[in-house]
């Protein structure tokens, strides 16, 4: 069913769009992690590099740009070439890794598989599509048999469990997580602009869910777009599905932009004096 046509919704798809031409440049995307998807230029580089950088986006901003840092330079110039070569001399360079909750072997059982995706499909899209309709509502379907069949891989060759950090990494819809940042992983990988790389041509960025983190839950809620307490992979939906209001096509598009506001305007939704030059300030004292 359409949204009623109102002032206030006049109102928000103004100020998206307003925060759109403002953010949406690559010129700002640091401290994202997205910046070091961008430090390469081959596409399979590419590739490996954003599922990492969105695996390992949680925690302080501070915190995972010096952890990437640290996994991308004992990776090498070509992270490819290092997972398609990926043997027990290149897990032994990982050793000491760690970000928080992931240690270096729970980044080699992933390149481990992810070693075995390439294998046979050449590349991450190829594997992904495999499980992917597009007569899906959206992008959960695809996830889920995405996650389910690397978790399967895993369990194969170790008694049919799988890690607790591999399903960490892999945090997929089964599990009950909101997948922000496997949904983060696929923004970047599908749209198309700016600022997103839109190197998967096989997917419909329509079916996309946002990525809802803190800031985004917090600043949705703030401009109507749901009424869920909890950051739930409901409340994602349903944060999308008010997005796909004002462009069904492209729901994810305001993502990046609208987050900038918590990430490097710094809101943690207590009012200070920088609050009256923000685009929803009103929005948050109506």
């Amino acid at each position: 069913m359409a949204r009623p046509v109102s002032k206030r919704w006049v109102k928000i798809e103004q100020v998206l769009e307003r925060l759109y031409r403002k953010y949406n440049h690559r010129d700002l995307i640091k401290p994202d992690p997205l910046q070091f998807v961008y430090r390469y230029s081959v596409p399979s580089d590419m590739e490996i590099v954003a599922l990492l950088a969105a695996s390992l986006a949680y925690g302080r901003v501070q915190q995972i740009q010096k952890s990437l840092t640290d996994l991308f330079e004992r990776m090498g110039e070509s992270p490819y070439a290092f997972v398609q070569g990926f043997d027990k001399a290149k897990r032994e360079r990982l050793n000491g890794f760690e970000h928080r909750f992931t240690t270096g072997e729970d980044i080699s059982d992933l390149l481990a598989l992810l070693k075995k995706v390439l294998k046979r499909y050449g590349n991450i899209q190829s594997f992904f599509v495999e499980g992917y309709s597009p007569n899906d509502k959206n992008i959960i379907p695809a996830l889920t048999r995405f996650c389910d069949s690397l978790y399967a891989i895993y369990s194969k060759q170790h008694s049919g469990k799988v890690s607790r950090g591999l399903k960490f990494l892999l945090a997929g819809p089964a599990g009950g997580s909101a997948c922000k940042r496997l949904n983060l992983f696929l923004r970047w990988m599908v749209r198309k602009d700016d600022v997103d790389l839109g190197l998967w041509k096989s997917v419909d960025k329509a079916k996309l869910i946002v990525p809802v983190d803190v800031h985004i839950g917090r600043l949705s809620r703030i401009l109507g777009l749901y009424s869920r307490k909890t950051v739930s992979l409901s409340a994602a939906v349903e944060i999308t599905e008010s997005f796909a209001e004002i462009e069904p096509a492209d729901p994810v598009k305001y993502d990046f932009a609208l987050s900038r506001i918590g990430i490097t305007e710094g809101c943690n939704g207590k009012y200070d004096l920088r609050c009256e030059g923000c685009e929803i300030f009103d929005f948050c004292h109506s």
